[in-house]
């Protein structure tokens, strides 16, 4: 039996809920349907505008980083209407593939 310094033995991490079922988040998008740009020149974060656009996060990040500027992740959604169990439509937003 293996135990952690101090004679504890090894459990569920700290933040584990107390009835040992771990709550998972719902992903709504993928990275894939995440797009990224840098900001136009002159644009501002009250008046926020795209400019180019970069392959990916980390060219966003790096990019970014080099012009000491911002960048945005834009996620398009598509609104839709589905029938909830009691017959009713609801709006619910889906994610649009790139």
């Amino acid at each position: 039996m293996e135990t952690r310094p101090g004679g504890a033995a090894a459990g569920p991490p700290a933040g584990a809920a107390a009835s040992g079922a771990q709550t998972r988040r719902r992903r709504l998008s993928t990275d894939d349907d995440v797009r990224y740009f840098l900001p136009k020149p002159g644009s501002t974060p009250d008046k926020p505008e795209l400019g180019r656009e970069t392959a990916n996060e980390g060219e966003a990040l790096i990019e970014a980083l080099k012009s000491s500027q911002p960048f945005y992740a834009l996620t398009m959604w598509k609104a839709a209407t589905e029938v909830n169990g009691g017959g009713h439509p609801v709006i619910v937003k889906q994610a649009l593939k790139r």
